[in-house]
């Protein structure tokens, strides 16, 4: 009797993805199951075909082989691959441990219970380093102290006392993991013993107690490069938390905080900062002395100056970490308004504002301001 075609036995389209297959057989698998079933040889038929489908389809090299030339490039009675049950090299408990081991915690992807023990790696640190706005611009060398775990150095890591080693777990056999099972299902799950690593310790170390790491602070000097800004992090590779029985080290990422500046006010790559000037100057002009963070230099002060107006002195701001041009500082002036006048100072600015007749010539934006502020009224 011919077999029918994989595809229209798990009901999908024969460019289903491996993930529609899966899900395919999830469903069929779990309808039919003998368990769910008992007695059922109509069920236990249909269990078999979408398992024998799952087997081909699901294996890369077996489904290019049943695309070109149909069962019999999979039956190995004619030649082929290899079938579900058959002299193939996936056989029906491996089929169904991949599809339900992530159900019950498995590692489906172990073929027969076994796989490659593994030392848990370090993890990873986080410092947060504050620096100066000058200090961030310019770039220098800190010194920072971290409290991390560090390899036993009587033990060397390993958690056994010295002189002893360790041995191989008798619960996993040294797999690190270990098959139960559950009635029909076959599950695989860590080994409880060893927790995965296939070794036990029966002689720990006195100063770690078996873990092979202690506490430790470390000290380390942290090269800040010119340009950095808040949120840039520095990688220090391998000077994170030391790993489990010798694994390798984390990482530890030096993440950058610039402090507020009393002065300067950071945006990207340009500076900001307010220059307070008397309303002398800015009806006269004059000239200041304006800091930046290379030295003092000289800000010239045009007649009639406005409050906002922003002066730009060109490449005294930042170097970008990344290259690129040197930022700018950006100056805004404001104007200060007097304050403790005596009697003679309050007499003065009336005789001053009479001079200045109507203002109109004098204050145009005042005057222009005044005209829309009647107009609006004047709608309403």
């Amino acid at each position: 009797m011919s077999q029918r075609d994989f595809y229209e036995v798990l009901g999908i389209a024969k460019t289903a993805s491996e993930q529609e297959i899966k899900r395919a057989y999830r469903k069929l698998a779990m309808k039919y199951h003998p368990d769910r079933n008992s007695g059922d040889k109509t069920a236990e038929a249909k269990f078999k075909e979408v398992s024998n489908a799952y087997s081909i389809l699901s294996d890369s090299q077996k489904r290019t082989a049943y695309d070109q030339f149909g069962h019999a490039g999979v039956d190995p009675s004619m030649g082929g691959a290899g079938g579900f049950g058959g002299q193939g090299q996936s056989g029906f408990g491996d089929v169904f441990g991949d599809i339900f081991g992530d159900i019950f915690g498995g590692n489906g992807g172990a073929r027969g219970g076994r796989r490659q023990p593994q030392a848990q790696p370090g993890a990873d640190l986080r410092y947060v380093l504050d620096v100066t706005l000058e200090e961030a611009v310019h770039g220098i060398t800190k010194h920072i102290t971290v409290p991390t775990l560090a390899n036993c150095k009587t033990c060397q890591g390993s958690g056994a006392k010295p002189g002893s080693s360790k041995t191989s777990c008798q619960t996993c056999g040294g797999h690190g993991v270990v098959r139960m099972q559950q009635g029909f299902f076959s599950v695989q799950q860590t080994c409880p013993h060893c927790h995965g690593s296939g070794q036990v310790i029966k002689d720990p170390c006195n100063d770690c107690h078996g873990h092979g790491r202690v506490q430790e602070t470390k000290k380390l000097s942290v090269k800040i490069p010119a340009g950095v800004d808040t949120g840039d992090r520095i990688r220090l590779a391998g000077e994170g938390e030391a790993g489990e029985h010798g694994a390798r080290a984390g990482d530890l990422y030096v993440e950058i905080r610039v402090k507020s500046h009393s002065i300067f006010a950071r945006e990207g790559n340009h500076l900001h900062c307010d220059v307070p000037i008397s309303f002398v100057m800015a009806c006269l002009g004059g000239e200041l002395e304006i800091p930046t963070l290379e030295g003092r230099v000289k800000l010239k002060i045009p007649a009639e100056t406005q409050s906002g107006k922003a002066f730009r002195l060109r490449g005294k701001g930042v170097k970008p970490l990344r290259g690129g041009s040197v930022g700018d500082l950006l100056c805004t002036v404001m104007v200060e308004t007097p304050v403790k006048l005596t009697s003679k100072h309050k007499t003065l600015l009336k005789d001053f504002d009479k001079s200045l007749d109507d203002g109109k010539d004098h204050s145009p934006k005042s005057h222009s301001w005044v005209n829309a502020v009647k107009r609006f009224f004047s709608k309403t």
